[in-house]
């Protein structure tokens, strides 16, 4: 596949997110919708963090079958150290960030709506990032008959991913603007685009496990956000229903991809 066509699948890939942005214009929603939608974005995320993991896991483990093979473990600790940095760095970061640049301008320690969905944005786009890599990992090695199938999963793995983005900013008093929803989700599907370039021309297992790391640090600091938010409803029944269907919907478009053979 042209460098071309794989900045296209890459463009396709990451920007479909818009497409599950619009849920945040919803106007005045009910209080057990907004619990519902919080808890749906939840389910999406616990689920993108377990895929993160596994994902991450599996050079780690290839790492290790090769290191008892050669009874050399250098490929493996600098894998090892590359996963617990970048993992730290993606939950201890937020906690600095929001301790140092959003705390002080909560309102009654609450963390407001846009400030949630951004810091959302920024865990899937770090994570569609690492996706970008994989998407040009793949083209490179000229799997021509996975393009249309991968557009179709991405498409669809990223559309439950804006709407994660966009559930949290239904709690808001007032509407955001389209173009703040521009921003969160150039934010959230851009690095998909990115990822996709430097996949096609660099291909690097410590990049992608680094990669996988930051995501999934970020996205398990929100996830507890999210939580927070959550037990304000008071009413755990519909939070868990809703993280529960959230991870299947997680989890169902994510079969798109196995089938694929990504």
């Amino acid at each position: 596949m042209s460098l071309s066509d794989t900045v296209l699948l890459g463009a396709i890939a990451g920007f479909t997110i818009y497409l599950g942005l619009p849920v945040a214009r919803w106007r005045n929603p009910r209080p057990d919708w907004q619990a519902f939608l919080n808890a749906l974005a939840t389910g999406i995320l616990v689920f993108l963090f377990w895929d993160i993991l596994s994902k991450a896991k599996e050079p780690i483990d290839a790492t290790l079958d090769a290191a008892k093979d050669s009874a050399d473990p250098a490929g493996l600790l600098q894998l090892l150290v590359i996963f617990a940095a970048g993992f730290g760095v993606g939950l201890l970061g937020l906690v600095y960030v929001d301790r140092v640049f959003i705390r002080r301008q909560k309102i009654a320690s609450e963390i407001r709506p846009v400030q949630l969905a951004l810091m959302i944005a920024t865990g899937i786009g770090v994570h569609n990032f690492a996706e970008g890599l994989a998407i040009g990992q793949a083209s490179r090695s000229g799997a021509l008959e996975l393009a249309t199938i991968l557009i179709v999963g991405f498409g669809l793995h990223n559309l439950t991913e804006g709407f994660g983005v966009a559930a949290p900013l239904t709690l808001g008093t007032t509407r955001v603007s389209w173009g703040f929803l521009g921003i969160a989700g150039l934010i959230g599907g851009g690095p998909t685009f990115l990822g996709t370039i430097l996949g096609y021309s660099v291909q690097s297992t410590p990049v992608f496990v680094l990669c996988l790391a930051l995501a999934a640090g970020s996205i398990l600091y929100v996830v507890a956000e999210l939580l927070h938010v959550g037990r304000r409803f008071q009413a755990p029944e519909l939070v868990s229903w809703g993280v529960f269907a959230g991870f299947l919907l997680g989890f169902g478009t994510d079969l798109i991809l196995t089938w694929a053979g990504v």
